[in-house]
C-alpha cells in the first residue's frame, strides 16, 4: 500500500487532471482532515512532489479564507519547450528534482519509459561520485543534454 505523501499526491493529480484550468484550490485544513494527518504532512507533499522543477507552481494565502492553488505549467503548449526547460533546470539541480521533471516529462508523455530510465540513471547520486556543489551543477548539464537530444526535432 502507498504512503501518505503519495496518497495525497494521487488525489491532487487526480484533481488537476479533472481540472478544466489546469489548476485547482484547495484547503490545506480540508486535505489534512481527508488524510486523516497533519497539515505539515500537507506541505511536504506540496514542497517535494508540486515544485517548478515537477511543473508545478504552487500559490497560497493564508488566514481564515485562506487556499492553496496548484497550476499545472502546460509543456506541450508551450513555445521553446527545450529553452523553457532548460531554465528550469538551470544551474545545478537536486537529485529529486531532477526525478520529478523527468517523471512529469514521462506523464505528458514527451519522453518513453526507456528514455526515462535512462534519464533516471543518469541523473542518480549513485553515477554521479562528485562532492554536493559540483554533482547538482554536473546533474544539470547532463539533464539539459538529454533532454535536449530527446525532445529535438
Amino acid at each position: 500500500m502507498s504512503n501518505i505523501s503519495d496518497m495525497i499526491e494521487s488525489y491532487l493529480k487526480k484533481l488537476l487532471s479533472e481540472s478544466q484550468k489546469d489548476s485547482v484550490e484547495i484547503r490545506r485544513s480540508e486535505l489534512a482532515v481527508r488524510f486523516s494527518c497533519v497539515p505539515s504532512q500537507i506541505n511536504y507533499v506540496l514542497t517535494t512532489r508540486f515544485s517548478t522543477g515537477h511543473g508545478y507552481v504552487v500559490e497560497s494565502r493564508r488566514g481564515g479564507g485562506g487556499y492553496i492553488r496548484i497550476v499545472r505549467i502546460p509543456l506541450d503548449q508551450r513555445n521553446g519547450l527545450i529553452l523553457d526547460i532548460s531554465d528550469l533546470i538551470g544551474d545545478s539541480i537536486p537529485q529529486h528534482e531532477a526525478e520529478g521533471l523527468i517523471k512529469r516529462l514521462l506523464e505528458e508523455k514527451l519522453i518513453t519509459l526507456r528514455e526515462a530510465r535512462i534519464m533516471f540513471a543518469a541523473v542518480s547520486g549513485d553515477t554521479l561520485y562528485q562532492g554536493l556543489p559540483s554533482r547538482e551543477a554536473l546533474r544539470a548539464l547532463i539533464l539539459k543534454a538529454m533532454v535536449t537530444a530527446v525532445l529535438r526535432d
